[in-house]
């Protein structure tokens, strides 16, 4: 039950990141059609928004394990035994990747197929 729920909020939040990367490709589509206007590979493109979803998302994931893990220190203190999980940051952050990796693929080929004199004609 406990890993159907984890697989749910990891769903919802990858559907996030993708909302937040499509909105980053319709605001910076001018830089995107400008950037191959000059002579950037539709590669380049894509490496670019995956990087910029994986930061996202491994930030988002190290912020949730610092709240976990004070969390956990917070019971010690209150006298309920609570033990860190050995591998549980590695574990957190690669779930993390790995989400924006599978979610943030989408925006980053639609970012890719722009072509540059319509890109650069949008407002």
């Amino acid at each position: 039950m406990l890993a159907a729920i984890a697989a749910v909020s990891l769903i919802v939040g990858g559907i996030g990141v993708m909302n937040i990367m499509l909105v980053a490709v319709r605001e910076r589509t001018v830089e995107i059609g400008l950037r191959k206007a000059l002579g950037a590979m539709q590669v380049e493109i894509i490496y670019q928004f995956l990087i910029e979803a994986v930061v996202l998302c491994t930030a988002g994931g190290l912020l949730g394990w610092l709240g976990g893990y004070g969390g956990m220190r917070l019971l010690h203190h209150l006298g309920i035994a609570a033990v860190p999980v050995p591998g549980a940051l590695a574990l957190a952050l690669g779930a993390a990747a790995s989400v924006a990796l599978v979610f943030g693929s989408y925006p980053a080929f639609l970012a890719s197929e722009l072509e540059p004199v319509e890109a650069l004609r949008r407002p």
